[in-house]
């Protein structure tokens, strides 16, 4: 990868600029605390935080429906942790999840930095399997509109990463070359491989201990990206 020659650079959001674990854990917090719900919060999260990885990739490769992502990511933390709850209450959880979600504006270590550096030479995108309207809140609350000329969802294009044509049309309505652009995401399987398959180029910030590879440059933090520019 040569700096010179790249153009634009393409985000995943989840996990990589937007902290979704610690936001995540602000949401059912509240959520808990609203409905007077007698759970540790912690023995939850250990639980919830593997088995919603899970079921996104299920979602991701068209197994299950968005309905059931939301549905038996909870349910299942709560059979984990021996907790018997109604479907009624799971539904109520489970809506409000979504409401409050993208109220929570905490980004990872580094994003407003690197972000501020990359836009002054690049031009900036997202492409994210998350939901569209969700997607595009949690980026305006946490203050990151404005360094993104296109927000590229999986709900709106109409496939999710890994899939080919989620990237080719991004390339395609963003007007750029996939040898002129790079893709830097926390997943090898959706972030990595996909943009790597399509001709981009790629950097892994591999904040989940993911296998070794060589496909790209792997970093464990946002500031060492600032290095390979």
């Amino acid at each position: 990868m040569n700096p010179e020659t790249i153009t634009d650079i393409f985000f995943d959001l989840d996990h990589t600029l937007w902290d979704f674990e610690k936001n995540s854990a602000l949401t059912f917090e509240k959520i808990f605390n609203e409905i007077e719900l007698t759970v540790s919060l912690e023995d939850f999260l250990k639980y919830y935080n593997p088995i919603n990885q899970t079921y996104w990739k299920l979602y991701r490769e068209d197994k299950i429906t968005q309905e059931t992502l939301r549905f038996n990511r909870l349910a299942k933390t709560f059979e984990k942790i021996n907790y018997t709850i109604s479907d009624e209450i799971i539904n109520e959880i489970s809506e409000k999840y979504i409401d409050y979600l993208s109220t929570f504006p905490h980004l990872l270590d580094g994003a407003i930095d690197l972000l501020e550096m990359l836009s002054e030479r690049y031009r900036l995108h997202i492409i994210t399997n998350g939901f569209e309207q969700v997607q595009h809140f949690k980026i305006k609350n946490s203050g990151i509109q404005s360094y993104f000329e296109h927000v590229f969802t999986a709900e709106k294009i109409g496939y999710k990463k890994p899939h080919p044509q989620i990237f080719i049309e991004a390339l395609k309505l963003s007007g750029s070359k996939a040898e002129n652009s790079i893709m830097i995401g926390d997943s090898l399987e959706a972030d990595i491989i996909g943009a790597v398959d399509q001709g981009m180029y790629a950097i892994h910030f591999n904040s989940h201990g993911e296998k070794e590879h060589d496909l790209c440059s792997i970093v464990h933090s946002l500031d060492e990206i600032k290095a390979l520019f």
